[in-house]
């Protein structure tokens, strides 16, 4: 199986984690929901995960896309496709660019 990871170390992909943890952030707030709030719903052991998250040091893990999207009060399919504009550009643009 090939599993394409990004490299962590590049700037690019750094800034695009952090849009990504921006854009995470924003919806959270929207919501009126707490780091803490937000992780009991998602199922995170810890609410420091979603801090992790928000400031771009990981990503929301694929299989958990849907609950996130539904605590978060947005629709899966637009959750999943915002979050490949920073998790997976390259397909992102193959799949949605101009």
């Amino acid at each position: 199986m090939y599993v394409h990871q990004q490299r962590l170390g590049s700037e690019e992909v750094q800034e695009l984690r952090r849009e990504g943890g921006r854009f995470l952030k924003e919806l959270r707030e929207k919501r009126g929901l707490s780091q803490r709030q937000l992780a009991a719903q998602v199922g995170a052991d810890y609410y420091t995960f979603i801090s992790q998250l928000e400031t771009g040091r990981g990503r929301v893990p694929p299989d958990r896309y849907r609950i996130w999207a539904e605590a978060l009060g947005v629709d899966a399919r637009d959750f999943v496709k915002s979050l490949m504009r920073f998790y997976d550009p390259q397909t992102f643009e193959i799949l949605f660019g101009d």
